[in-house]
């Protein structure tokens, strides 16, 4: 998921929820040999980042507080429309009322959503409108039972995990439901470790090189340099991250980055219960275990399909969908579908048939970076339905999205 530095966050339905969507089925595209088969599945009038598809294949969408003061956080996609979850309430903050408002049990500026194999929704709660600052209390990790559709568990993150320079992006589920692996894309990147049963969070490699910006990496767009109007270029941390089907490797890298990094999970996990912090989870000895996978160049999102066990990239300076085969070392990126209505793919889930879906945020098209942009953004979400793998990477079939 992609963290714009005040990125500014129309088109379809306007709803009493505030948040528009049409289904477009007839927006279908034959697929090119190789490729797979692209199909714009709806049109939102506001920015969208996060989606996410359940076991029984719930789809659930987020809208990030970025620009404007987004009418729903999270929304769940039924009969074509969005609609508020886990209800209006939870959905209720607005800027002009955050002193009214509780933050710790409302959502503030969602980033992601992600369905896990235990038939929970997890909610990241960035908590920071426009990117101005973190909000008090705001930023928390919320759990969702889907079968009750009620609040089971608000992780919340104090001052050491989440710093007032943070920005909490995207998570990822351990198989057995008990660990959530997090990116900050902030000022100072970073990956998250929280024990799901317990609550405690762990930041690590805090501004290590794996989770910073690269410097000698320019985010271009439309064959040029991505920058503000004040010249400013893009300076996005970790953000895309994956985790193996059978749980046992986590993958992440920077936007502004082109290297793909991996450690074991094993060397992340087992502290929550223990006396004292191991010293297996010092930086130090962490930094020893990462991993160079490959070089993805610019990207954003990142999925490990459990039905071919391929790494899906999201490419948004190529308006591409690409493939990594990690059964293969320093394998390179194959392009499994490149449109240009696809503006800043950003973030991907499956579906329980193994149908690839991806959200289109268009940040390159906001008023951060395009002067007189509209507030409300319009975005997209697609599907990529894959032809036959000719990669295998894990094959692994854990629940892990």
């Amino acid at each position: 998921m992609t963290r714009p530095v005040t990125a500014r966050i129309g088109l379809a339905l306007s709803m009493m929820s505030g948040v528009g969507i049409l289904a477009s089925p007839a927006l279908a595209q034959d697929p090119a040999a190789g490729q797979g088969k692209l199909t714009q599945v709806a049109s939102f009038a506001h920015q969208v980042t996060g989606i996410t598809v359940s076991r029984d294949g719930r789809m659930f969408v987020n809208f990030p507080r970025w620009s404007e003061d987004a009418p729903v956080s999270v929304a769940e996609l039924k009969d074509g429309k969005p609609v508020a979850y886990p209800d209006e309430e939870w959905n209720g903050w607005r800027n002009a009322k955050k002193d009214e408002v509780d933050p710790k049990t409302h959502f503030v500026c969602v980033q992601s959503v992600v369905a896990d194999g235990q038939d929970r929704l997890w909610v990241v709660d960035a908590a920071a409108p426009a990117m101005a600052h973190v909000v008090k209390d705001g930023p928390k990790l919320v759990g969702i039972d889907l079968k009750t559709n009620k609040v089971i568990k608000t992780i919340p993150f104090d001052t050491s995990t989440v710093m007032q320079a943070s920005y909490i992006n995207d998570v990822r589920i351990s198989p057995d439901g008990k660990t959530a692996y997090l990116t900050d894309s902030g000022a100072e990147g970073a990956l998250i470790v929280v024990d799901l049963d317990s609550g405690t969070a762990k930041r690590l490699l805090s501004g290590h090189p794996s989770t910073m910006p690269d410097k000698s990496v320019t985010v271009q767009y439309d064959g040029k340099p991505l920058r503000r109007p004040d010249g400013r270029g893009v300076e996005f941390s970790a953000d895309g991250i994956a985790l193996s089907p059978d749980g046992k490797t986590l993958y992440w890298q920077a936007i502004k980055g082109k290297t793909l990094y991996s450690l074991p999970t094993d060397a992340l996990t087992g502290w929550a219960t223990a006396s004292f912090v191991p010293e297996m989870l010092s930086d130090k000895t962490l930094t020893g275990k990462i991993a160079t996978v490959g070089e993805n160049g610019v990207a954003d999102g990142l999925l490990i399909s459990r039905k071919d066990g391929r790494m899906y990239v999201t490419s948004p300076q190529d308006n591409a969908v690409k493939v990594r085969d990690l059964s293969k070392a320093n394998a390179p990126l194959t392009t499994l579908v490149q449109d240009e209505r696809l503006r800043w793919p950003d973030t991907f889930s499956e579906g329980p048939d193994g149908t690839i879906y991806f959200t289109t945020s268009h940040i390159q098209d906001s008023a951060d970076y395009k002067p007189g942009a509209p507030i409300s953004l319009p975005t997209e979400l697609w599907s990529i339905k894959p032809g036959p793998a000719e990669a295998t990477g894990s094959t692994d079939t854990g629940t892990a999205r």
